[in-house]
């Protein structure tokens, strides 16, 4: 049996040439890491040129202090994603940005020298625990506004999670805040994890002296009408955890993901869903058969912002 074959071209980079140009020769070589990136870019094209998909979102791991933030806010305010699903803690860092609170660039230092001097390290990411405080002095003033404006008969200070990032967003002044745009650009937010976080022991905390409940099975209600609403689905996972079964698990309802594409440092081996390729969701109909999917292995802080920009050219 003769199979066809297609010639590896090997790549040529020049001065100046453009990040969707780089793309290109990623994809003309069409081999090992390359050329899943090159196919990841156009899927995303794609996937944002088709009028009917709805894109949801999924990011887990510490995006937001790697440096992703203004990316996902840019996605939002452009309605290139409509659903965006996310750990607790990727909201408590973009909400410590809003507050004047910032990560820092360093590597290398002692973490017993960094405790003391009042540091906390996220790999190569540093946060001061200044800015934490504030983070705490400013979240439970929010807090407070929502817990009085459900403080009635009809509300009983029961929200849901999605309701409450909507109301956070709304009342943050930050044109960089992911909560922000999602909240004036209406881009539904679910963190599933929210009590594993920052964010979440400090809303435990409130919660002692304060009338205010999470109604997590209310999320449900909401993002099941959204996935029946959507003609066509397409996955974006960065990471894997939570953030991403939630996403799949939920297009269920309409058969699986028309398309995705997934960017993880897990692997497969363990049989965790982080490291699972997205062919595997196949198998449960989270994913369609004959659904178009990309797997890329690697560092998403720097994957997704190449694909993404060599994207942005092909966008309609």
């Amino acid at each position: 049996m003769r199979i066809e074959q297609t010639k590896v071209n090997q790549m040529n980079i020049k001065k100046d040439m453009k990040v969707s140009e780089l793309m290109e020769e990623f994809e003309n070589c069409g081999v090992l890491g390359s050329g899943r990136v090159a196919r990841a870019s156009d899927l995303l094209a794609a996937m944002i040129n088709e009028e009917d998909m709805h894109i949801f979102m999924s990011m887990a791991g510490p995006q937001v202090p790697g440096g992703m933030r203004n990316i996902i806010a840019y996605m939002i305010k452009h309605e290139y994603i409509n659903v965006l699903v996310t750990s607790g803690a990727n909201i408590t860092h973009d909400l410590l940005e809003s507050f004047g609170g910032r990560h820092y660039r360093d590597f290398g230092d002692d973490d017993e020298k960094l405790n003391k001097a009042g540091i906390g390290r996220i790999a190569d990411v540093y946060t001061q625990n200044d800015d934490f405080e504030i983070f705490e002095t400013e979240i439970n003033k929010i807090f407070d506004k929502l817990s009085k404006k459900l403080d009635n008969p009809k509300d009983k200070g029961i929200i849901s999670i999605n309701t409450l990032l909507h109301e956070i967003g709304l009342i943050i002044d930050d044109e960089n805040s992911i909560l922000h745009q999602a909240a004036i650009h209406n881009v539904d937010i679910f963190a599933p994890g929210i009590v594993d976080s920052m964010l979440g022991l400090q809303l435990w905390m409130f919660t002692q002296d304060h009338n205010l409940i999470l109604d997590v099975v209310k999320d449900m209600h909401h993002f099941s009408d959204l996935v029946f609403e959507s003609s066509e689905i397409g996955g974006i996972f960065l990471g894997g955890g939570v953030p991403k079964h939630y996403t799949m698990a939920s297009t269920l309802l309409k058969g699986g993901l028309d398309a995705a594409i997934q960017i993880t440092m897990d692997r497969p081996e363990t049989g965790s869903l982080s490291g699972a390729p997205l062919e595997e969701a196949k198998s449960w109909s989270k994913a369609k058969c004959g659904s178009n999917l990309a797997n890329v292995v690697g560092d998403a802080t720097i994957i997704f912002p190449l694909i993404f920009a060599a994207a942005l050219d092909k966008i309609q």
